[in-house]
């Protein structure tokens, strides 16, 4: 019996060095990113990272911009955030938390109504006639800060404000129009190319918005000295990284 707990007690030991020692070879980068990414990112871009660099781990966190920024001021552990909107930018480099940035992509809003619907919305001006219009929540979504800025510019807001439907992030605003809850929607193109249950009616004009709409990625203060995390942003600005924002309706 002695010597059976004897063998285990070895078993075990070479198990739980086994686990340190793969722990020690998978370091973890840890990213935050705007919630219009994370099918790009989960269905091309990181399985291709993951491929070139098989014994890293990649720890990933989607939502709207806004409250990505909250949560890493309060302390949500992140190496690299890549936010939907400067705005963000802006205000982590105001609280110290922001080692370097730059621009990554490029995207435009668009105006969407529900693919098999015969709406009569036809033109940017035509939302505020919608009875059930969407768009995200401007507080902390930057789809839905764009969107209220150009229609307040149109005086459109105040028609609308009472009514509209504030999502969480932009792409709950695409899920909403494409099951028919919304009959009208304010999300990015890169969002509406990727459903098929919704159309594109028109595009926001960009001489209503006072900023393009620009992805920043930045690199955050932390305590992760890894030299994969210099790895993962060379790789988001790689020309093979690129080609996917292209083929996914981004542009740089």
């Amino acid at each position: 019996m002695k010597k059976l707990i004897y063998i285990l007690l070895i078993v075990t030991s070479l198990l739980l060095a086994g686990c340190k020692e793969q722990a020690k070879e998978q370091p973890t980068i840890r990213f935050a990113a705007a919630a219009s990414l994370e099918k790009m990112f989960e269905q091309k871009l990181l399985p291709l990272y993951k491929q070139q660099n098989p014994k890293l781990n990649l720890q990933g966190t989607y939502a709207g911009s806004g409250k990505l920024q909250i949560q890493i001021e309060q302390g949500m552990q992140a190496d690299v955030f890549i936010s939907a909107s400067t705005k963000q930018l802006q205000a982590l480099q105001a609280k110290g938390l922001v080692q370097t940035s730059k621009p990554l992509l490029k995207n435009e809003l668009v105006l969407i109504v529900p693919a098999k619907d015969k709406s009569t919305i036809r033109t940017f001006n035509d939302f505020a006639q919608a009875k059930q219009p969407a768009i995200g929540d401007y507080k902390t979504v930057p789809a839905g800060q764009y969107a209220k800025e150009a229609l307040e510019k149109l005086g459109l807001w105040q028609t609308v404000a009472h009514r509209v439907s504030l999502g969480s992030n932009v792409v709950e605003v695409l899920h909403w129009v494409a099951q028919g809850s919304a009959d009208a929607g304010l999300v990015y193109a890169t969002d509406a190319a990727s459903n098929s249950q919704v159309k594109v009616v028109a595009a926001v004009p960009k001489t209503l918005l006072t900023d393009s709409i620009i992805y920043p990625l930045i690199v955050l203060k932390s305590n992760n000295q890894s030299p994969h995390v210099q790895s993962f942003v060379e790789f988001l600005q790689s020309k093979e990284a690129q080609a996917i924002y292209q083929e996914y309706g981004f542009s740089h």
